[in-house]
């Protein structure tokens, strides 16, 4: 459905697209809006019910719109660009919009089109902003009305693109004069070059004029327009018998003048500052364009052909439409069909005003079946992890069981190599017992030989008292030898032989070790050198504590040296010898 909203009527066409990929017209209505435009406060609202009574009225089904906003309330900007790469036009145009436009720049919806070069290779492009309050407010009129919005179109490019599409054979410059109520909007198409103007003198300015020429209400006025009006005729030409029609001729013919003017301006404008050619046709459009006699007063003034212009032209009527009804309001139906050729066909120019709320609405829609695929996947995920860890718990038992089969044969095997390792340590254990008792055997005699060994000249050994030691290190006395040695005195010496004293029998739950040994010896005396006597002592000690096999080098300690002062033949003395390592008891 296209949907044009002026400043005094909304227009209505439901289109569909013919077989030859043409546009069909298959419903349509309008309604005046009723407006003051000095009172304006319930405008909202007195469009959304205007328009719910046209498509009430005509029972038309569609209910996605294409809308058009007025030439007046879009910023428009014909610029043109110098020959760039195509891969930084798109750059430049953005920052064309952001020196132009009025406004800063995210304050607006803004929208652009190429319409191609010119003989100087300079980039044409026409950019388009409106405020995106302003926008926001009439898309959420329309929508208030139970219409879903698809594209914003600017109502003098939509008039464009219903002429192209019905005068595509025209040759030289065509003037396109829309007269609408507030604006009349200016278009120049020549080739594929276009240029648009709007001048703020229209309809409602006739209608303003009259009432401040009668003093009269704006709406009364409007009505003496409609009913009584006309462009009065130049020269010599009779008046009408009605005063009050000869006078409002002659202000719609002040305005009319006046208006001619900006056209005129606009002409030279386009001719100078646009490099484009005179028109050679003038089409007339626009509410405004039928009072009559409007034709006959531009040609008399721009010398030039002037036609009203056929938006259905080359548009299929469905035979349900009365053509008698729609033949009286065409001449405002131009920017409907160009709304409606939007959504069926391709477009000269194709701007969208679209505001934020509305595409993020249309971006959601159209990511709504992937949402709802998503979602599906979503619910299957819980299906398919449940099937998956259904099979995997199976394939898990399977394997459980194989793999305690395998942990109970190991279970017995580990129990028979347990008992078999806990007999071999029975059998290790009984070993090294026989080992240690042998080794203990041949300790003794080991010990007493590397003794005798380090025995000096003129000394032997008198006594061998072994020390007990429990297992926490501490001694422990014995009451005598624990072992009998026969020790052999140095040549000359009788052999004597000395019995260790048996030690205590231990305490209970203790381990006694022998870890220090008590020697006391003789020697012979020297009464002239008795320092010989001690030295013969420390030599012997020395060589002991040498002897770290056996004793603990620094364990090794004289208790009872020679007594120097002795007049006896021999002298004594006592030591004490640190095992290096405890020998078992």
């Amino acid at each position: 459905m296209a949907l044009d909203i002026g400043a005094s009527t909304v227009k209505v066409g439901e289109f569909q697209a013919s077989k030859g990929q043409g546009l069909r017209l298959t419903n349509f209505n309008f309604a005046d809006l009723g407006i003051d435009p000095e009172h304006e406060e319930n405008r909202k609202a007195l469009i959304v019910s205007t328009v719910r009574n046209v498509v009430r009225e005509k029972n038309i089904k569609a209910t996605n719109v294409v809308f058009s906003v007025s030439g007046q309330s879009v910023f428009t900007r014909f610029v043109k660009l110098p020959p760039v790469d195509e891969s930084k036009v798109v750059q430049i145009i953005q920052y064309e919009a952001q020196q132009n436009v009025p406004f800063p720049i995210d304050e607006v919806i803004w929208d652009y089109q190429l319409l191609g070069k010119n003989p100087q290779g300079e980039l044409e492009v026409v950019l388009l902003a409106i405020k995106s309050d302003i926008i926001e407010d009439l898309t959420e009129g329309v929508e208030s009305c139970g219409l879903h919005t698809e594209m914003v179109d600017v109502a003098p490019m939509a008039l464009y693109n219903a002429v192209r599409y019905n005068y595509g054979d025209l040759e030289g410059c065509t003037m396109v004069v829309d007269l609408g109520a507030r604006t009349t909007n200016l278009l120049f198409l020549e080739q594929n070059r276009v240029f648009s103007r709007s001048i703020p003198i229209a309809g409602n300015a006739i209608t303003q004029s009259i009432a401040a020429e009668f003093n009269v209400p704006f709406l009364e006025a409007e009505q003496m327009k409609k009913v009584q009006g006309f462009v009065a005729l130049g020269g010599a030409y009779e008046e009408p018998e009605s005063e009050t029609q000869a006078r409002v001729s002659k202000i719609i013919r002040n305005v009319m003048t006046r208006l001619h003017a900006e056209i005129a301006r606009s002409i030279n404008f386009y001719k100078g500052q646009q490099g484009g050619s005179p028109p050679a046709r003038v089409l007339l459009s626009g509410g405004s364009s039928i009072i009559p006699y409007t034709d006959r007063f531009f040609k008399e003034k721009i010398q030039t052909e002037i036609e009203y212009f056929n938006p259905f032209r080359n548009v299929e009527i469905d035979p349900r439409i009365s053509r008698e009804e729609l033949a009286r309001s065409a001449h405002f139906f131009g920017e409907v069909v160009g709304l409606g050729l939007r959504k069926h066909t391709e477009c000269p120019i194709e701007v969208d005003l679209l505001p934020n709320s509305v595409r993020t609405r249309q971006q959601m829609r159209h990511k709504r079946p992937y949402l709802a695929g998503a979602g599906v996947c979503v619910l299957l995920i819980p299906l398919c992890w449940l099937g998956y860890t259904q099979k995997t718990m199976n394939l898990t038992r399977r394997q459980l069981d194989v793999v305690t089969d395998k942990v109970n044969n190991l279970n017995d095997l580990s129990q028979k190599l347990t008992r078999e390792q806990e007999q071999l340590a029975e059998l290790n254990g009984k070993a090294d017992q026989i080992v240690s008792l042998v080794h203990q055997r041949s300790l003794w005699p080991e010990l007493l030989q590397d003794l005798n060994q380090r025995l000096g000249s003129n000394i032997w050994i008198v006594s061998l008292t072994p020390q007990a030691e429990t297992a926490s290190g501490g001694p422990a006395p014995t009451s005598g030898p624990a072992h009998g040695s026969h020790i052999r005195q140095r040549p000359g010496a009788e052999e004597s032989e000395s019995e260790a004293a048996p030690t205590s029998a231990p305490a209970a739950g203790s381990t006694r070790t022998i870890g220090e040994l008590h020697i006391e010896g003789a020697g012979i005396h020297s009464v002239e050198n008795p320092e010989r006597d001690i030295q013969l002592v420390y030599d012997f000690a020395k060589r002991l504590s040498e002897s770290t096999d056996f004793y603990d080098k620094a364990g090794v300690v004289i208790d009872v040296p020679p007594n120097p002062m002795s007049q006896s033949q021999t002298f004594t003395f006592t030591l004490r010898a640190k095992l290096a390592k405890p020998l078992p008891m």
